[in-house]
């Protein structure tokens, strides 16, 4: 099973510095780069939450 559709799994809200979000099993070791801005949670409550607070999903670029 991939451990991103685990519906009873505990996730995190990841963002990396182009502002992108990402949902992140709790289990696994965070990617370089990449912080932790929300959670743990169940999965829907942490999708809700990167819905909610990403809502331009055009990578940042620095001028």
């Amino acid at each position: 099973m991939n451990p991103f559709d685990d519906q009873t799994g505990t996730f995190l809200a990841l963002v990396n510095p182009a502002g992108q979000h990402s949902l992140w099993p709790e289990f696994a070791p965070v990617p370089g780069g990449w912080t932790v801005v929300h959670g743990p949670g169940a999965r829907d409550e942490v999708l809700a939450w990167i819905d909610d607070n990403w809502a331009d999903i055009t990578p940042v670029v620095d001028a």
